[in-house]
């Protein structure tokens, strides 16, 4: 199956002009949700404004690869997937799927896990299906208010010991609303990264820093730890990304997209020390502001991305060896690595 997304000339403009001459010619996506109607029980259907019904319904490798290579021409692209966090999803046949895709060299999977899953199912998944971590959410830990959820409530102590044995690498949404701006928060990424050194804590979205003010001041304690890492999901304020790029060491940033919901038509933007997503479609994705006059021809969430990542990393003065590293050899030289160890495992 494949998706109805295509060009328009201002699509096409964007990427001929602004994007291919400066893309590097290798990219990695390290934060893809893929998914097929299996991970879910029978007859289930998201609701008519989610954001996979302009997808048909799922998002899996086909249609992923095929976005890819009509949309981003002339590129390898590369990625690392998990399915979606939705309270109905099968997480070990969401697991299974991500092998599926998985051949451990351009592509790689995670598991999605709840604090409820026993860890010794969470490594057989890992060991079973050739993965190479995790990635837990909130939404799946139960009996607290979401407000209160905390990262250890997410990644409970024996789960994280078997990322810590293994080596493995965890994609992880902070929660709270504050995002990196809790001291909570940053206190616990810190310890997380401590208490599990072997463990590679990939901090998704920036620590869901969408504005300038959620980030400046918050990166100090996570670039000293080597085992931290940022993936730059569904961001492309370029303050944000060039505060990050001045701030935490380039050789642990990691593309990443959030796709599917990244090949939606929008932009995310600022507003008074918040951010919202301005809307070129008809589709929830969280705080969305609708432009329902169409008064404006948007392009893809995913363009938007890229140019502000050109942005920021002019401004930034990085080498062209830093932006390859950020688009694609940071990710596989984690990744990769992470698999390498645990094939030579006994």
């Amino acid at each position: 199956m494949t998706s109805p997304i295509a060009w328009t000339e201002r699509d096409r403009v964007v990427w001929e002009e602004e994007l291919a001459p400066w893309l590097p010619e290798r990219l990695f996506d390290a934060h893809v949700h893929v998914f097929q109607p299996a991970s879910f029980p029978p007859g289930f259907t998201f609701p008519p404004r989610n954001c996979y019904q302009r997808f048909g319904g799922q998002f899996d490798g086909e249609q992923c690869l095929d976005l890819a290579e009509r949309l981003l021409p002339g590129i390898e692209f590369g990625m690392l997937c998990f399915g979606t966090p939705h309270l109905q999803t099968n997480r070990d046949e969401a697991a299974r799927y991500c092998g599926t895709i998985a051949d451990n060299e351009r592509f790689f999977g995670m598991t999605m896990v709840s604090p409820r899953d026993d860890a010794v199912e969470v490594e057989r998944r890992v060991l079973e299906y050739g993965l190479v971590g995790y990635k837990p959410y909130r939404n799946f830990v139960t009996g607290r208010e979401a407000e209160l959820v905390s990262i250890p409530d997410m990644l409970p102590a024996a789960q994280m010991a078997v990322a810590d044995r293994l080596g493995l690498a965890i994609t992880l949404h902070i929660p709270r609303t504050e995002r990196l701006a809790s001291t909570a928060n940053r206190r616990e990424l810190v310890e997380l990264c401590r208490n599990y050194p072997n463990a590679k804590i990939i901090v998704a979205h920036i620590g869901r820093a969408y504005f300038l003010s959620n980030v400046v001041g918050y990166l100090d304690e996570l670039a000293a730890l080597p085992n931290a890492y940022l993936d730059l999901a569904m961001v492309n304020h370029p303050g944000v990304l060039e505060y990050t790029f001045r701030n935490f060491p380039t050789e642990r940033i990691l593309f990443g997209s959030d796709a599917p919901i990244a090949w939606l038509r929008g932009k995310s933007v600022e507003i008074n020390n918040q951010y919202a997503y301005l809307m070129g479609e008809d589709y929830a994705i969280g705080t969305s502001i609708f432009d329902l006059g169409q008064a404006v021809e948007f392009t893809f969430f995913y363009y938007e991305m890229l140019r502000g990542i050109r942005l920021a990393a002019e401004r930034a003065g990085l080498s062209r060896v830093q932006i390859e590293g950020i688009f694609a050899d940071n990710a596989y030289a984690l990744l990769r690595g992470v698999r390498a160890s645990l094939e030579s495992r006994p």
